[in-house]
């Protein structure tokens, strides 16, 4: 009655009189374009002087001898207003996010520009023969120009992924040759630090992929510079495996290791923020723009997968990371038909004999069960004496017992292994008992 400005005299008024453009009278009949079933509809209601509002209003028909009309109705006026509010503000903002990308693509390819001068007048410098007194600077500039470019990239990226503009493109394209790429383009940095850097690739990917080779090879690129730039000794392991196949797709899985300079638990969720690190401290000492991790988050999302880091203070870091690929129909066929080479812990190819005895037939199987359980108990032998070194022998035994499993096995197999590798007792233990409910 308030919404309406209506007293007593209210009752009375008749339905078409709140409602007329819904309701209106056609001689001794009422006539009607609204709803009558109680669902709930959008009216304009009439107040005393003549002035409307949108409600939001459910009318049901009396089926009784009066023919009357039972309308409950909600004043949805603010209501509206602030969604128009809303879509205003919706609206500035994409107009602002267009506004900032623009000016950004515009700015990035104005830096380039220089960058690239600069870049291309060392580069023929340095194809001369010059002192190594004269050398040494230009290779300094040289660096320096190619640090600036990948910043300028990863601005420029970033952009592109808040915008929603970023696209994947994927193609057929050769896994060890890229896999090779990333090994030559970080072994000479990493190397000159005094570091070791292994990459190992399962035989269980296939030759050819269907990916976005480009932004793989981008990912992988941060997480090891990421690595190198953390880690004074030691080494850096980049390990590539696959872990599950759904018809045409495959799900590869990386895992990049360091023994570096490792984080907090307290701080893992910041890493993967835009613009952010650790700590200022940290950004001091090792530089950063603090957009790599966030990239290839999204990145990696774009390509169905996830990102992880487990990592502990002062004992490195190992990201690992899951996208999905497509592969050859061929190639698919073979996947699920062929054999999977299997290895001894030593790195050599099985023989016929000691394949029969790692694969033991199919996982699950009574054998496989029973074979598995040994080296699991002689693993964990090892881990207690601190003898890693035969642990992870056992650890390689434990995986190719373990090959065709279920994808949450082989979850579990890949965390023991991150766990071994890290000489981390509490996460070993924790997989130890999770890889034994899954026998058991």
């Amino acid at each position: 009655m308030k919404k309406l400005e209506y007293g007593e005299d209210l009752c009375g008024k008749y339905i078409y009189d709140i409602f007329p453009n819904e309701f209106f009278r056609d001689r001794a009949t009422f006539q009607t374009d609204a709803a009558l079933d109680g669902n709930v509809q959008k009216l304009s209601a009439y107040r005393k002087n003549m002035t409307c509002f949108p409600v939001e209003a459910k009318i049901l028909k009396d089926h009784s001898d009066t023919g009357g009309y039972l309308c409950m109705a909600n004043d949805i006026l603010e209501k509206e207003f602030l969604n128009k509010e809303v879509d205003q503000v919706r609206r500035e903002a994409a107009e602002a996010l267009k506004v900032k990308s623009e000016f950004v693509a515009n700015v990035t390819h104005e830096l380039r520009t220089p960058v690239n001068g600069v870049l291309g007048n060392v580069k023929e410098l340095l194809a001369e023969e010059l002192e190594q007194q004269i050398k040494k600077p230009l290779l300094t500039i040289e660096r320096c120009c190619d640090d600036m470019n990948k910043i300028i990239n990863n601005i420029l990226d970033f952009s592109k992924l808040e915008a929603g503009k970023f696209t994947l493109e994927p193609r057929k394209f050769h896994f060890r040759n890229m896999m090779d790429y990333v090994k030559a383009s970080h072994s000479n940095k990493i190397t000159e630090k005094g570091l070791g850097f292994f990459v190992t690739v399962s035989p269980q990917i296939p030759e050819y992929i269907i990916g976005d080779e480009l932004r793989i090879v981008q990912i992988l690129g941060n997480l090891l510079s990421n690595a190198r730039k953390f880690t004074s000794v030691g080494k850096i392991t980049l390990e590539a495996v696959r872990t599950a196949q759904v018809n045409d797709k495959i799900e590869l899985f990386f895992m990049v290791k360091d023994t570096g300079i490792g984080i907090d638990e307290s701080d893992k969720d910041k890493l993967f923020q835009s613009f952010s690190q650790v700590d200022a401290s940290i950004s001091r000492k090792y530089g950063g723009t603090g957009l790599g991790l966030n990239i290839s988050k999204q990145l990696v999302e774009l390509m169905g997968g996830r990102i992880e880091v487990e990592s502990e203070k002062n004992r490195g870091s190992n990201f690992s990371f899951s996208v999905w690929a497509g592969v050859c129909e061929e190639d698919a066929a073979a996947l699920k038909e062929t054999a999977v080479p299997l290895y001894t812990a030593d790195g050599a190819i099985a023989s016929d004999e000691e394949h029969d005895f790692l694969n033991m037939k199919k996982f699950g199987t009574p054998e496989n069960k029973e074979s598995l359980k040994n080296n699991l108990s002689k693993l964990i032998l090892c881990v207690e004496m601190n003898n890693w070194e035969k642990a992870e022998m056992f650890m390689d035994t434990v995986k190719q017992l373990t090959e065709g499993a279920p994808r949450e096995v082989g979850r579990v197999v890949l965390r023991l292994k991150m766990a071994i590798q890290k000489e981390n007792y509490d996460k070993i233990t924790a997989e130890f008992e999770a890889l034994n409910h899954f026998l058991n």
